[in-house]
């Protein structure tokens, strides 16, 4: 178990912002991801992370892990991140394009672009809680066992959230089809 060591490891000597940065902070980088943060922003929302890391790293006793902890942190972030979001007017007026694979037609590639806009947006509508949950499980291929341990909560607990999070997941689905098909029937119809 390599994990328990470096939390004795980390116990054992003071702790320092910089050695926190250094040993965890591709795991916030994900967990930002998973929680919505656009790739675009994400260097800013790491350095706000680490910025609470700085003015609460005192307050880390151990009792949990220090993944645990800071993904608490980063939960908190990137919900104020989020809404901040709807407020910013900016709109990206170029997007670098997704890399053709060798073989895929232009049509092919629009599916494909439709589909990642689509499961964006769903997710999007989902709470963080259940977000990040689901895209462990579901996009980055954790076990639910992965996914507890690095959480430190009971595997029991990763099962109903990935189910409360698969159901929201859907029910955001039906929401972007049913917004769709609304807009698809006023344009029929003439409305602007």
């Amino acid at each position: 178990m390599p994990l328990r060591l470096d939390v004795t490891r980390t116990a054992c000597r003071p702790l320092d912002v910089a050695s926190v940065h250094h040993e965890h902070a591709d795991f916030v980088w994900r967990s930002l991801q998973r929680l919505g943060v656009r790739d675009a922003d994400i260097e800013d929302v790491l350095q706000e992370v680490f910025v609470v890391v700085h003015q609460r790293l005192h307050t880390f006793d151990a009792s949990s892990r220090m993944t645990t902890w800071l993904f608490g942190i980063c939960l908190r972030v990137a919900s104020a991140y989020r809404r901040r979001a709807h407020r910013r007017r900016e709109q990206s007026v170029f997007e670098v394009p997704d890399e053709a694979v060798d073989g895929e037609t232009p049509e092919d590639a629009a599916v494909t672009a439709q589909a990642r806009a689509r499961l964006r947006a769903a997710m999007d509508l989902m709470d963080l809680d259940k977000r990040a949950i689901f895209v462990m499980f579901e996009l980055d291929e954790m076990s639910c066992e992965a996914i507890a341990d690095m959480l430190s909560i009971p595997i029991g607990t990763v099962y109903s959230r990935l189910h409360a999070a698969r159901k929201a997941f859907e029910q955001a689905l039906a929401r972007l089809e049913a917004r769709g098909s609304l807009r698809r029937g006023l344009r029929q119809v003439g409305a602007p």
